[in-house]
């Protein structure tokens, strides 16, 4: 990991980004699954410590202590409301065991930023795991769809926030 404040000089003053990734599959054994939670952890520190604005199920519910607090609406409509705020949405996908760790929130989540014309900065080993979803294997076809292997952003958030910072200028210019 890079040391503290140094992140490529990205600025992400005034970008809101949505971070996701599982959480009821990430819960076992009453803790959050680690690897992810350090990755999580990571990334959102680097977001805000760039000046990002971050918006994340996993802080608000406590890396899923809180989880059983919120309703399936409850969620929903937090998690729309945060995707149609968003300049860049960051989906992290852990594999475990070879395999992409089950996330159907974030799935859902991911088809609202295509839908949504929100750049995705997708979190996960590289190459994509062999389970991976057709519809998520093709999704860069239709989507603004920038891969990161996750090892590697944890190492160094530059290039991610890099790209991010990038991403959510262009979507403003566009929309101007």
């Amino acid at each position: 990991m890079k040391a503290a404040g140094v992140h490529d000089g990205a600025d992400l003053t005034g970008i809101k980004v949505f971070v996701g990734g599982p959480i009821q599959y990430a819960i076992e054994e009453g803790s959050f699954y680690s690897p992810l939670h350090r990755t999580l952890h990571g990334i959102i520190g680097a977001l805000q410590e760039a000046g990002g604005t971050v918006f994340s199920a996993h802080v608000a519910e406590k890396f899923g202590i809180d989880t059983p607090l919120f309703s399936p609406q409850q969620v929903s409509v937090r998690d729309f409301g945060w995707m149609r705020r968003c300049d860049v949405f960051v989906p992290v996908l852990p594999v475990r065991d070879g395999d992409l760790l089950r996330t159907d929130g974030t799935h859902v989540e991911m088809g609202w930023a295509s839908a949504l014309g929100k750049p995705i900065a997708l979190v996960t080993r590289q190459p994509l795991a062999s389970g991976a979803s057709h519809l998520l294997r093709g999704l860069p076809e239709i989507a603004d769809v920038s891969l990161f292997d996750d090892i590697e952003v944890a190492e160094d958030p530059g290039p991610l926030l890099t790209s991010i910072a990038r991403s959510a200028r262009r979507t403003v210019s566009v929309a101007s």
